[in-house]
């Protein structure tokens, strides 16, 4: 007598896919609530089946499926790990007009001017508007294919016909399929789209790039299971009136994700920035007060950059106001500064910020805005050549900071020869022969210590 197999039904949060046999009012992965529903019945069991391809021994597999090939720009291959492995699938993702279709079209017209066949597919352009921005930038190669398809059959069919060692999709919200109802863009679109374009790739060993929009809040939009799915996700940062762009590898199954490609945005195209540190200076033959540079890490890139400060009496409330920093962060340190370095600045105003656009949330940074604002509250500047690292803690203070021995070596490549830094920072490593460091425990000792020059 045969038995019957038993049915449970399945519940999936509409928000990142994330599926239970039993209602709950809040997601189990993404914390939402009210967002589990019922979306059909899944049996209790899967039957076993004869696999298409058998298990082989680790050591038989080849290599040469796996081995990254550069995309031409240095920035991004740093980021991926090397560069594009067949058959990966990366997610590119950023707020609307900072220069992701810009830096993929020239990475498929790199890989084309290769020999390789690449395929370009625009949901959200025209052919005809493609092309004109790729006689913008200089990305015209005859194995250069472009389409301009919404349909995610036709997508599935360009893909089929050409056979491409790369294809590029911007964006995978805008691409639906006419299986699934709904809208392009939703959630059940996304997933659907994203699952048959890896799948595509996976099958074929061709590289994807997928470009992806952003919220309001910076979270790549649509499901979080775009996250997971992909083997690269590299997401876009920088201010929409600077130049400066960087991107980082959130995750990354090929390399590293503490990597950041830096990128010059301008009207001829983006470009690398291998030595991106005078971007974030002001050339200036004298010190001027409220002003401290330092040195943060991005990834494991130092990067040299500039705070600003300006500090006046306030006419009413004091105003606090930030720039490429961290606003909660700088009211912390004018707490510390004015309870326990006596720079009272209750009564005033202050604004501080960064230049060139770079955006300061390491801690190591608290020590130069600490600096700069004491210097414009009292209308002092630092010497010239001076640096300061170091993080600034409640009770006073400074606590020392990882890899201060890289960032004292790209200062003084630079021609910085005095640097403010906590008390037994120099653990690691001698600093360079040709700077001076001075060493302060205390947010005080550094205030006084670093303005006696």
């Amino acid at each position: 007598m045969a038995t019957k197999t038993s049915r449970t039904p399945t519940l999936r949060c509409t928000e990142c896919g994330w599926t239970t046999i039993k209602w709950v009012g809040r997601c189990g992965e993404c914390q939402a609530w009210g967002t589990v529903a019922e979306v059909g019945q899944a049996p209790a069991r899967t039957a076993s089946v004869v696999p298409e391809r058998p298990a082989v021994p680790i050591a038989s597999v080849d290599l040469t499926l796996a081995r990254a090939a550069s995309t031409g720009v240095g920035e991004f291959d740093r980021v991926l790990g090397g560069g594009l492995v067949p058959g990966a699938v990366v997610l590119m993702a950023g707020e609307p007009g900072i220069g992701k279709s810009t830096l993929a079209l020239d990475v498929a017209a790199r890989a084309a001017r290769e020999g390789r066949t690449v395929l370009y597919v625009s949901g959200e352009e025209s052919a005809a508007q493609v092309r004109l921005r790729a006689e913008r930038i200089g990305a015209v190669a005859d194995t250069l294919y472009l389409a301009s398809e919404t349909d995610l059959g036709a997508v599935l069919g360009h893909l089929e016909k050409l056979r491409p060692s790369l294809v590029v999709v911007d964006s995978v919200q805008t691409v639906a399929s006419v299986d699934v109802e709904g809208a392009a863009g939703n959630v059940s679109q996304v997933r659907e789209v994203a699952s048959a374009l890896i799948q595509a790739a996976k099958r074929t060993d061709t590289a994807a790039v997928l470009i992806g929009h952003v919220t309001k809040d910076g979270a790549i939009a649509g499901p979080r299971v775009l996250e997971h799915l992909v083997d690269v996700v590299v997401q876009f940062e920088g201010e929409r009136h600077s130049r400066l762009r960087l991107v980082r590898a959130v995750k990354n199954r090929f390399g590293p994700t503490d990597e950041v490609g830096c990128f010059d945005m301008g009207d001829s195209g983006i470009v690398g920035l291998p030595d991106p540190s005078g971007l974030f200076l002001t050339n200036r033959d004298r010190a001027v007060p409220g002003t401290c540079v330092t040195v943060t890490l991005e990834g494991r890139r130092p990067l040299v950059a500039e705070v600003q400060a300006l500090v006046t009496e306030a006419h009413g409330n004091p105003r606090r106001t930030t720039s490429g920093l961290d606003s909660s962060r700088l009211a912390m340190v004018l707490a510390v500064l004015t309870r326990r370095a006596d720079v009272f600045l209750g009564n005033h105003d202050c604004y501080a910020s960064t230049v060139g656009g770079v955006r300061l949330g390491e801690p190591s940074a608290d020590l130069a805005v600490a600096l700069a604002v004491a210097g414009a509250r009292f209308d002092r500047a630092l010497p010239q050549g001076t640096i300061a690292v170091g993080e600034v803690g409640l009770a006073g203070d400074l606590r020392p900071v990882t890899g201060l021995p890289r960032r004292l070596a790209e200062a003084a490549r630079i021609g910085f020869h005095r640097a403010v830094v906590p008390a037994g920072s120099l653990t690691e490593g001698r600093p360079p022969s040709s700077m001076t460091v001075f060493e302060a425990s205390t947010l005080a000792e550094a205030v006084l210590g670093a303005h006696a020059g």
